[in-house]
């Protein structure tokens, strides 16, 4: 697996088919970023309200998904695993060999969407909820008639958004298991650690404060610093001290086998919803 540094930008129009939170992250952190401006995205859906949210920042409305492929160079997919198949069949008749099809349905695989949609420059990109604030993690792999130019583009779109990986699609399971369900693992810790901090004594406004600056602190750390997370953990575990007194209720209570198991559940749920 490796990072991605994005290409600078060129001129290509980019296009959603599925107008939900998770493509309207993208669009807004694409737009705002200069990497496509916002009148080179277009989308189409058949509720005014999410039209309204896309037309709100200056994407293009169209009337419907046929009109989106055919107006647009680079054509993400983003609809519900369960409704893949159905909108690829749909518009496979509208597919051109110069287009490219960006899928960021989990457990879609790339055999599928070239099943379905009958073409052949395909990538597949997991991102996560955090594409919102601009701290998504995506991961993204090719497939076998994605151009270096393709590629060099979708990853300046989906690191206007965070930051991009690229592995190799047999990961892609285990991906979703680790940074697309894991949000949901943080905010329960941060949860828990505020609800704690309640229980310490502390009004609830700063216990939540205090928590959610502290996951943010430390995951900059881990990544700024290139340190091992052992290495830091202990930098701040003084003996007999405080911390390794908390500590030691996380390890009495399985903390980190629970997060380890609940990465290994999300895998095989996922797993299971790509067989069928």
């Amino acid at each position: 697996m490796s990072a991605v540094t994005a290409a600078p930008p060129d001129s290509f129009r980019v296009g959603f088919i599925g107008a939900g939170n998770m493509a309207e992250s993208i669009a807004r952190g694409v737009a705002k970023s200069g990497v496509v401006p916002a009148a080179s995205i277009r989308t189409s859906h058949r509720r005014a309200e999410r039209r309204d949210a896309f037309r709100s920042f200056g994407v293009e409305i169209l009337e419907d998904s046929a009109k989106v492929v055919d107006d647009s160079d680079i054509i993400i997919l983003s609809v519900k695993p369960q409704m893949v198949k159905n909108v690829l069949l749909e518009l496979k008749p509208t597919f051109s060999k110069e287009k490219v099809l960006v899928s960021v349905a989990a457990g879609i695989k790339l055999k599928d969407l070239q099943e379905w949609s009958g073409h052949q420059r395909l990538i597949r990109v997991m991102p996560n909820t955090p594409s919102a604030v601009g701290e998504a993690a995506s991961v993204m792999c090719m497939g076998e008639m994605a151009t270096k130019k393709d590629e060099d583009r979708v990853a300046s779109l989906f690191g206007a958004i965070g930051k991009v990986w690229t592995a190799d699609e047999k990961y892609f399971d285990a991906v979703t298991g680790l940074s697309g369900s894991g949000p949901a693992y943080i905010y329960l810790a941060i949860e828990a650690m505020a609800d704690g901090g309640v229980a310490a004594g502390l009004p609830r406004d700063l216990a939540l404060g205090l928590a959610s600056q502290t996951v943010l602190g430390a995951a900059a750390m881990v990544r700024n610093t290139g340190k091992h997370p052992g290495q830091l953990k202990d930098a701040v575990t003084s003996p007999a001290g405080t911390t390794i007194a908390g500590i030691h209720e996380l390890e009495k209570g399985g903390f980190r086998g629970t997060l380890m198991s609940a990465v290994v559940a999300a895998t095989k749920r996922c797993q299971e919803l790509s067989k069928t």
